[in-house]
């Protein structure tokens, strides 16, 4: 019999909220394989949940993560080569437990506070917005290591930072503290409560048009760095297909009204 593997990663969902957090406290949340699949798989749920309109990501205990459990993964060699190929898809385990958050069709809300280290930064990143305290502390951990980016870093770096100062960050695995983090835009805000802090910023989200606020991540995805022909036109292909649903009815109405739009689930698909 199989056995199961412990739980690394809770899913509770509160309205059109759904709070995913890291359970592995102990190990200041450290992702091990265990980690990487359930992140994966939880994604997997909530992209299959139309009421869902925003993704809070936060780790229990005294750190978002500190990063790859490279005590844990490196005793599991043959898990870690089938986990590194990709196996036909365009991504492996490792970047796919980053980049499904960028995937989802909702905003994610990465909560940062204590160690967010080498992988555990690239899921943050990986999600459209990072609230973290003052004091925590960030690093692309992987030079320590001998290693580079490999779980998307590279991807959501370039969208951030100049290439310097990825460059910068990746070849000295330099720790910075959330203040510095701002300055250099890997955090979108700071906050000593960083959770209530996602949690407003996540009500403000559910008050628009799920159809607007899934077209306008999908949108910039696509568009941010595209030819000008390339973008206008997936303006045009995401703006149709929002006004076939009736979100934008809804929100057109309630504005002229000047009422409070009561929206339905969302109908946009990415």
């Amino acid at each position: 019999m199989a056995e199961t593997a412990p739980q690394r990663v809770a899913l509770e969902v509160q309205g059109a909220i759904a709070h995913v957090r890291l359970t592995r406290p102990e190990k200041l949340n450290a992702l091990d394989l265990d980690t990487l699949r359930q992140l994966v798989r939880t994604a997997a749920v909530l992209r299959r949940q139309p009421q869902i309109r925003a993704v809070i990501l936060s780790g229990d205990g005294p750190a978002f993560s500190a990063g790859l459990d490279f005590g844990a993964v490196t005793t599991r060699p043959w898990e870690v080569i089938k986990a590194f190929v990709t196996l036909g898809r365009s991504t492996n385990l490792f970047q796919r437990a980053c980049w499904c958050w960028r995937e989802l069709p909702v905003p994610v809300i990465a909560v940062l506070h204590g160690r967010c280290y080498g992988g555990a930064l690239q899921v943050a990143l990986a999600a459209d917005f990072r609230i973290a305290t003052p004091d925590c502390e960030l690093s692309v951990m992987e030079g320590k290591w001998g290693l580079i980016p490999d779980m998307s870093g590279s991807v959501s770096l370039r969208e951030l930072v100049p290439i310097d100062v990825a460059k910068r960050l990746t070849m000295t695995a330099q720790v910075i503290r959330g203040t510095e983090a701002k300055a250099l835009n890997l955090v979108t805000e700071l906050a000593n409560d960083p959770l209530a802090a996602a949690q407003d910023l996540a009500a403000d989200l559910c008050a628009r048009s799920p159809d607007a606020v899934a077209g306008a991540k999908a949108l910039f995805q696509r568009a941010w760095s595209a030819s000008v022909r390339s973008a206008f036109a997936a303006e045009r292909r995401i703006q149709f297909q929002i006004m076939r649903g009736p979100n934008w009815r809804i929100a057109l109405r309630a504005g002229l009204k000047k009422e409070a739009p009561q929206f339905r689930e969302r109908s946009f698909r990415r």
